[in-house]
């Protein structure tokens, strides 16, 4: 991660070494202090206020270099910390738009969002107190070795307090790694089912399973309750230990230092800057302490983070594109799931009505038409390139997929329709609009084009949540549509009209439309009948209803519904 900001790091590290040079330069200005200032001073029982401003000015000059370094090490570590957390965010969000639908199905939502956000946050923790840390390795080091260079025996003190520290840390860690884990893995699953109560609020509230569907919340969050207690109880104990390890050593250093000073090894100076110097140690060794108690935290989130990131998308990046004019699909003895060795040709400014039972398979071969399932077996051509050799872009620029349930997004009718996308002015999003019969309502919008639609589109229909999709599929100016029961919440009157608009357009896409209402169905060029995977019939739509008793019996059934 430090690799990604090198600059940050360096600058929070400048300031932690500046810090550690000047505290041990302050231990012996201090002692120094003490042996050629003050105790002269004592001895004489007379103040020399000059010499001992000069004294204070020396100290205050310290100390006040310790606050610049004390400054860019924390500046550069928020920075530091904020920056990486950001990185990752970004990425992960990036890498959760690269993978393909199948991973998202096997990963509920709450897991994702967990994983940008506590799991992030746990990751890169260290960060913040990373540069503190290695210079406080170095502010140890240096210390021991002064305090070696004052006395041996006192160096040895200090040196027995590591091997408690890491003692300590192995043991913490040993227990508390699984648990974090643990404690990471519930917070997922919490927000999940959090994530799960807002969406289903309408229906819990219709059933009136409020109370069942807040203990199954309860539940999961006393699971998690129990697991951060149980993280609390372990750090109890290792807390408390860390911050008396520098203290049982303090007091040893005294204690071995008074014995030695009356053995006349050493003086009243170089008692007081090891005593300054092993005070030194303290924060270090806690900060450490801290770090190290912090560090299984980290790694439960880095992992969560890491099986993102380093989660592969099975299809390779296809290199092709293409070229211009309404395109030619072909499905080509496809088979995936519950569809066997399927069959589709749309020719250039066609449109082509898939229909059949449910069950029988329409949305999955509009799926595999939009690249968004690939094929078990048999191709899916493009203007004669298989869709798997295309580069992302080319086929974004050539095929628009209309979903039964779309997706609006919490931003403006424009920002809707265009999605960010370049070269779509107003007059654009209009066309798109009016071709959608969207426009009508869009203009009695209290801002027009610039309206906010909710989240969700909750201000809309859900016919006009449609036409809004619709149009931005349109937008774009797609040389394939697919439309998968697209118009289903719009009125068999604007249906129609929404897909003899399409048909009529001058050098409009080709279309493969998922329809359940005969008007639609008419309008097509040709009708697939689909029934149990397969293709049961292929004609215009007046050829089915002589030909296909099934597909008669559907229309029948279709046209009771409506009427009902």
């Amino acid at each position: 991660m430090i690799r990604s900001e090198p600059r940050l790091f360096l600058v929070s590290l400048g300031g932690a070494g500046l810090v550690v040079v000047l505290s041990i330069g302050s231990a012996f200005a201090v002692g120094a202090v003490v042996a050629d200032v003050v105790a002269p001073m004592l001895d004489r029982g007379q103040v020399d206020a000059g010499l001992l401003a000069g004294a204070a000015a020396i100290l205050l000059g310290l100390s006040a270099l310790k606050v610049v370094g004390i400054f860019s090490r924390r500046l550069g570590a928020v920075y530091l910390q904020q920056s990486l957390q950001a990185r990752q965010r970004k990425g992960i969000v990036r890498k959760y738009l690269s993978l393909p639908p199948a991973w998202h199905r096997e990963n509920p939502t709450g897991a994702l969002l967990s994983n940008a956000s506590s799991d992030v946050d746990a990751a890169a923790s260290p960060a913040g107190s990373l540069a503190y840390a290695v210079a406080t390795v170095f502010l140890l080091a240096g210390a021991l070795t002064a305090l070696f260079a004052v006395d041996w025996t006192l160096g040895l003190v200090g040196l027995v307090v590591f091997p408690g520290l890491v003692a300590v840390f192995a043991a913490y860690s040993r227990r508390v790694a699984p648990r974090y884990r643990l404690a990471q893995s519930l917070r997922a699953q919490v927000t999940a089912l959090a994530h799960e109560s807002f969406d289903g609020a309408l229906t819990v509230k219709v059933m009136g399973r409020a109370d069942h569907q807040t203990a199954r919340f309860a539940g999961q969050v006393g699971e998690l309750r129990h697991a951060l207690v149980a993280i609390g109880r372990t750090r109890a104990w290792h807390d408390p230990v860390i911050d008396a390890l520098p203290q049982v050593g303090t007091v040893a250093v005294l204690v071995v230092g008074a014995w030695r000073c009356e053995q006349g090894a050493l003086d009243l100076s170089d008692l007081t800057s090891a005593a300054f110097l092993f005070a030194l140690m303290d924060m270090p060794i806690r900060a450490i302490g801290w770090l190290l108690g912090a560090l299984p935290r980290a790694v439960a989130g880095a992992e969560r983070v890491d099986r993102v990131l380093a989660a592969a998308d099975d299809s390779p990046p296809g290199t092709a594109v293409l070229g211009g004019g309404p395109a030619e699909l072909h499905l080509r003895q496809v088979s995936v799931r519950s569809l066997r060795e399927v069959s589709v040709r749309i020719a250039p400014g066609r449109v082509v009505a898939l229909v059949g039972p449910t069950g029988s398979g329409k949305s999955t071969v509009a799926a595999l038409a939009a690249r968004l399932l690939p094929p078990e077996s048999g191709t899916v051509l493009v203007d004669g390139v298989d869709v798997r050799e295309l580069t992302a872009a080319a086929f974004a620029a050539a095929v628009a997929y209309v979903p039964q349930v779309p997706f609006v997004f919490a931003d403006s009718v424009r920002a809707n329709v265009t999605l960010g996308r370049p070269g779509i002015d107003d007059d654009a999003i209009w066309r798109a609009l009016a071709v959608a019969r969207a426009d009508d309502f869009v203009r009695l919008l209290p801002q027009g084009l610039d309206s906010g639609l909710g989240e969700r589109g909750a201000a809309l229909s859900g016919g006009q949540r449609q036409r809004i999709a619709l149009a931005r599929a349109l937008a774009g100016g797609p040389r394939l549509l697919v439309l998968d029961d697209a118009t289903s919440a719009v009125d068999p009157v604007v249906e129609a009209a929404v897909v003899a608009g399409l048909r009529s357009a001058p050098g409009g896409p080709a279309m493969l439309v998922v329809a359940t209402r005969r008007p639609t169905i008419a309008l097509a060029d040709e009708v697939v009948y689909l029934d149990q995977g397969r293709v049961a019939a292929t004609g215009a739509h007046h050829e089915l209803m002589r030909s296909a008793p099934g597909y008669r019996e559907l229309l029948a059934a279709y046209d009771r519904q409506v009427a009902a």
